[in-house]
């Protein structure tokens, strides 16, 4: 008998749960902190798969740092305790850049509320020199290398005191001086560039190091794909950082991770060595982003880590979520809040109290506001200094060709 043939099927992902619904993180398997082995730096990708599964986490409930991981960490206190300091001004530079585009002094505005451990936590790992490509929630690898708060509320602004001059969206900041490579707003081309650049690192006998940073939606794209090809094709010294907040824009992780059981899996196929890390662990972050950057440093080659957190705010100011996962969905994330649990941590130590943290958030606050209102002297949207239209006709060519200056000339500068 032949058999009956149907018509072919495809099949859409869904979240667990929609708006309206109850929150349900279930599935997300949780190993007891300090349970993770560590492996040893120059371990083979084929020794180490369970790494990819796991989750690197130093942290317990009582804020006590355990595990290999923790052991091995050469971070001392007062390291941990401007880990925080960090975590707290980056959110309390969000909160003020968030009130100035509901002011309507920008047009954009990108918050990093629940992912401050990851970029804070990663320039730990980092010398002078290295360089990240990062995406628009990276920022807290300015504010821990000490880049200045007020110019880059000026390229939020957009206005004189920008130093890319008006030429980028606000939150796409740059600065080579600091391993901060210009964003870009084409999702997945700074993987492909940090592979690029560490090459040209490696090819010019140089010791620096690349960290490519991409969020979980983004590695849906074919040039995070190309990037892991050359990466572990050419051993290439570099760090291939995955945010996994959980949601891209307004799709759920699940899209973009397909069948793979996990994002760090992804790095298996190309023979990367991968570790998954709770990304709301100042501590585990500290850890695994130096073991990668050992790896690189000594041309052991690349390491793909994903970091497990939550996206707590909107994907921007032009996104609301509410409309695609439940409102209460943050407050039952299981990971807690990192600044909340590197205090504990410090609390635990007798290194922090809580009448210290009061204090320190209304000395951050009042140095946040300070950067604010410098800022805001030099202009904002609607009011003040701006770069002069015709600098949009510089640094396109070494030397600018006829065709751009009759351009200039026409638009009357």
């Amino acid at each position: 008998m032949k058999p009956v043939e149907r018509p072919l099927e495809l099949f859409f992902a869904e979240p667990a749960v929609r708006p309206g619904a109850e929150p349900d993180f279930s599935g997300l398997d949780l190993p007891a902190a300090g349970s993770l082995r560590r492996p040893p730096v120059d371990s083979p990708a084929e020794e180490m798969r369970d790494m990819a599964f796991g989750l690197i986490r130093l942290l317990d409930d009582d804020g006590q740092a355990v595990g290999p991981w923790a052991d091995t960490l050469d971070l001392d206190d007062a390291a941990r305790m401007s880990g925080l300091r960090h975590m707290m001004t980056l959110r309390a530079y969000d909160a003020r850049m968030l009130l100035a585009q509901r002011q309507q002094k920008t047009s954009f505005y990108m918050q990093h509320l629940g992912e401050e451990a990851i970029s804070c936590a990663f320039h730990l790992a980092l010398r002078s020199g290295d360089m990240n490509f990062p995406t628009y929630r990276q920022a807290g690898l300015l504010i821990a290398s000490g880049y200045p708060m007020a110019t880059m509320m000026c390229q939020v602004y957009g206005n004189d005191g920008d130093p890319v001059r008006g030429r980028q969206l606000p939150v796409f900041y740059s600065s080579k001086s600091h391993g901060f490579f210009s964003i870009s707003g084409n999702l997945g081309t700074q993987y492909v560039q940090a592979v690029g650049w560490a090459m040209g690192s490696a090819l010019s006998g140089d010791d620096k190091i690349a960290a490519a940073w991409i969020g979980d939606g983004s590695t849906a794209e074919s040039d995070f794909h190309a990037a892991l090809v050359f990466a572990s094709g050419y051993r290439v010294p570099v760090v291939l950082n995955i945010v996994n907040n959980q949601w891209a824009i307004s799709t759920f992780q699940g899209l973009a991770r397909g069948g793979a059981g996990t994002f760090a899996a992804r790095g298996l196929g190309f023979g990367i060595p991968a570790l998954r890390v709770d990304g709301n662990d100042y501590l585990a972050v500290v850890a695994a982003a130096r073991w990668a950057s050992e790896r690189a440093r000594r041309s052991l080659g690349p390491t793909l880590i994903e970091y497990v957190t939550y996206r707590v705010a909107g994907h921007s100011t032009s996104d609301d979520p509410s409309a695609y996962r439940p409102s209460g969905e943050s407050a039952c994330w299981p990971l807690g809040d990192p600044l909340m649990r590197l205090k504990q941590h410090l609390i635990a130590r007798g290194l922090w109290s809580e009448d210290r943290h009061v204090q320190a958030e209304a000395e951050i606050m009042g140095e946040v506001q300070a950067a604010q209102k410098e800022a805001e002297q030099i202009g904002t949207l609607h009011s003040g200094r701006r770069p002069s239209p015709a600098e949009m006709f510089n640094d396109v060519y070494a030397e600018m060709p006829p065709h751009l200056r009759r351009q200039r000339q026409l638009a009357g500068y």
